[in-house]
């Protein structure tokens, strides 16, 4: 696949055939199963305490006539936590048993649960080729009309933030720059907890190496920027959707066709 190098300025300034990564069949269930295993090694373990509910002493008679027994008052027969008596009569709530008042919960989450999920080597591979070929292969909305094309190295040199969002309007990324501004309010619980606002997913630049654009565009909203050896399906699929607009340096295309980034 040939594709267009643009100046910083949106002028064509050649044309590159691109490495064979980009010729993947997109294949979004293996994508999806890359970004699902990527997210799974970001949970955080939770659970309720395995003694919860069970640190009290439930002990009671199932005898007829013997003392702190429930027979013949009308209960059922299930463990139960006395609170006060009076005489042989008592003042109790279920404890240990689930379903009643004051009784422990039946199935609580578990914090030893293991909620990583493993993917083969081979299959993460082949699911970032998939998800780089979507960047190319899936039009999107706000893309630039003559997209897809990649970058001159110039782009790398780029320090200033005002100056990153004005490359980006001349290459034709305005109106995704202006959708991803947009704020959007979150509804119900996350609005009181201190997440009142959704952000949006934007643009992703890829680099050869740590440069000064890593920092001159990390504080516009929605994009992402990352050096190309460590780009990884989530980021080229957010939500498990693959095509995302992608802005490539040239040097980081020539980087990933030398040294076969991704290959099996």
């Amino acid at each position: 696949m040939e594709v267009k190098i643009l100046s910083l300025d949106g002028k064509e300034i050649g044309k590159r055939n691109l490495p064979s990564q980009f010729n993947e069949d997109v294949r979004p269930d293996l994508i999806k199963r890359a970004v699902l295993a990527i997210q799974s090694h970001k949970r955080q373990p939770y659970g309720a305490k395995p003694e919860a509910g069970k640190r009290s002493s439930v002990e009671i008679s199932r005898r007829r006539h013997n003392y702190r027994g429930s027979y013949g008052i009308g209960i059922s027969r299930v463990p139960r936590k006395i609170m006060n008596r009076r005489g042989t009569r008592m003042s109790w709530v279920g404890a240990f048993a689930p379903g009643t008042v004051g009784g422990r919960r039946a199935h609580p989450p578990k914090a030893d649960r293991i909620w990583w999920q493993d993917l083969n080597k081979k299959e993460r591979r082949k699911a970032i080729r998939s998800a780089i070929s979507a960047t190319f292969a899936i039009r999107k909305e706000n893309a630039p009309k003559n997209y897809p094309f990649i970058v001159a190295d110039k782009i790398e040199d780029i320090s200033k933030t005002k100056s990153v969002r004005e490359t980006l309007e001349s290459l034709g990324f305005e109106a995704e720059l202006r959708r991803a501004e947009k704020k959007i309010i979150r509804a119900g619980k996350g609005k009181s907890r201190g997440r009142k606002y959704k952000k949006k997913k934007s643009l992703l630049m890829v680099v050869s190496k740590d440069c000064k654009l890593i920092k001159g565009a990390r504080n516009l909203p929605g994009i992402d920027i990352v050096e190309v050896k460590n780009i990884n399906a989530e980021l080229l699929a957010p939500g498990c959707v693959p095509g995302r607009l992608t802005v490539w340096s040239n040097a980081a295309i020539e980087l990933m066709e030398k040294e076969k980034l991704f290959m099996e």
